[in-house]
């Protein structure tokens, strides 16, 4: 707790006291005097120390509080819980030993760690540790991992797969990971692959990292553009349930037709379900790997609806894949670690797991509202179906893009840019704009940063409009 709060009241002022401090504590947190998590001074000690009532000190309190700057702990005491909006007032750079001020992370593709209950969160970690050390690992995945991943499958996302059915539930180190396996094990150096584009850069590099050629397929609307897929593709990799970034649902037709294109020519449709879970609005459509599980490798991961801490996700696949995958790792030595497997396998033994999904979608369907609300008084565009973690800001070219990301930095955001998600930079009419997460930060956190991050792009928007898309 701080002994000295820079706090000055002008008892001449027409301003009411209790706005003074109310002011001040903001400014404070603004200049670097109070930092995210320090303590303040309890209600009446302020007060001895300014010489106000302590009625004047608890309204300013009261007021922090209703901001979202200010939070109380049970027998603790009262903490500042968000970051300044404002432009920052102190560069600890100029130390000397390169250090920055944190930036609040608004960037897409975080999962929500404050939905996960910490009591389970250590009584599943505490159960995986008293299983016995493993002599030789599964190649596979763990049994009780495979196990659970196969009935979370059933019961949220619709997929029966596994045991008594035509394909194989396989334990990965994460989507990207299963990437590169599928890309090591099916396909051959100069091979090409269509993407999304814009798309997931990190499936990207791991077919790059392969020797793979990765081929753009453009967007809409609803996901990538079955039309457009190159002739000399090997395989296609989407996200269908919720297109990253630009956070499309492809509709029931466009899946159809992709699975008939896949058939006809002969490709593999990596189905990559990162957030599948996340809905808000209706019911999720069948998944692509439901439709056609000879074509389709279902992906999936823990990364998103839980954390990365775990390191696992899942890869389903017709039984000639998966003793591609698993011959794969046999040769290479690699294989997914238990530790993060067995944690989820306790996590859903006890029913953890899927009290947890409901938890998330309780607490990120909120936040998604208030981010949409505080785009939507400014006059943005809000692009991206009513799930996932994050929305999408449109904005007029790349000039407006650059300027975002730098006027948020000014005012202590981390903005990601839809131009880093492209394949080529150099591609004519790509997207600009500025993918928005909701989930990184604390609702506190949210609740400032979000206004913040709308004045951001609002004023990019203004200050570079239409016509310079291509501006370097």
């Amino acid at each position: 707790m701080l002994d000295e709060l820079p706090i000055v009241l002008d008892r001449t002022a027409a301003e009411p006291l209790a706005v003074q401090v109310a002011g001040a504590l903001r400014a404070a947190a603004t200049g670097g005097v109070l930092r995210r998590g320090e303590r303040l001074p309890s209600t009446r000690t302020l007060a001895e120390r300014l010489g106000v009532s302590r009625s004047v000190v608890a309204a300013a309190y009261d007021q922090l509080h209703a901001e979202g700057w200010i939070a109380g702990r049970h027998g603790s005491g009262t903490y500042l819980t968000a970051a300044p909006a404002g432009a920052p007032q102190h560069h600890p750079a100029a130390r000397g030993d390169g250090a920055r001020p944190a930036l609040l992370d608004l960037g897409p593709g975080a999962p929500c760690v404050d939905a996960i209950d910490r009591a389970a969160w250590r009584r599943a970690w505490r159960a995986a540790a008293d299983r016995t050390p493993v002599v030789r690992k599964e190649r596979g995945g763990e049994p009780a991992y495979v196990a659970a991943v196969a009935e979370h499958l059933l019961r949220h996302r619709g997929l029966r797969a596994g045991h008594d059915t035509d394909t194989v539930v396989l334990a990965t180190a994460g989507t990207s990971a299963a990437v590169g396996e599928l890309a090591a094990a099916l396909l051959r150096p100069g091979d090409a692959v269509a993407v999304e584009d814009p798309g997931y850069q990190r499936a990207v590099g791991a077919f790059r990292a392969a020797g793979i050629r990765v081929e753009p397929v453009p967007v809409d609307e609803a996901g990538l553009r079955v039309d457009r897929i190159p002739p000399d593709v090997r395989a296609v990799y989407c996200t269908p349930a919720h297109q990253f970034p630009m956070g499309a649902r492809m509709p029931a037709a466009r899946r159809v037709a992709l699975v008939e294109h896949a058939r006809r020519h002969g490709l593999l449709v990596l189905e990559d379900d990162y957030d599948g879970e996340l809905r808000y609005d209706t019911a999720p459509l069948p998944l692509l790997a439901a439709l056609a599980p000879d074509v389709v490798v279902h992906l999936g991961t823990t990364s998103k609806i839980l954390s990365p801490t775990l390191g696992v996700g899942w890869l389903v696949a017709a039984p000639g894949i998966a003793r591609a995958v698993l011959d794969h790792r046999e040769r290479t030595g690699t294989t997914p670690a238990p530790a993060g497997q067995l944690v989820l396998a306790e996590l859903a033994r006890h029913g953890d797991l899927a009290r947890h999904l409901r938890r998330l979608r309780r607490l990120v369907a909120p936040r998604r509202e208030l981010v949409v609300a505080a785009l939507r008084e400014r006059g943005l565009e809000v692009l991206g179906d009513d799930a996932g973690s994050h929305v999408v800001v449109p904005l007029p070219g790349q000039a407006a893009e650059r300027a975002a990301v730098r006027f948020g930095r000014l005012a202590g955001l981390e903005l990601d840019s839809l131009t880093r998600h492209h394949l080529d930079a150099d591609v004519p009419r790509r997207r600009f704009g500025i993918p928005l997460g909701y989930t990184a930060t604390s609702h506190a956190e949210l609740r400032v940063a979000a206004n913040a991050a709308a004045d951001c792009l609002a004023r990019a928007r203004e200050e570079h409009p239409a016509g310079d898309a291509n501006s370097p």
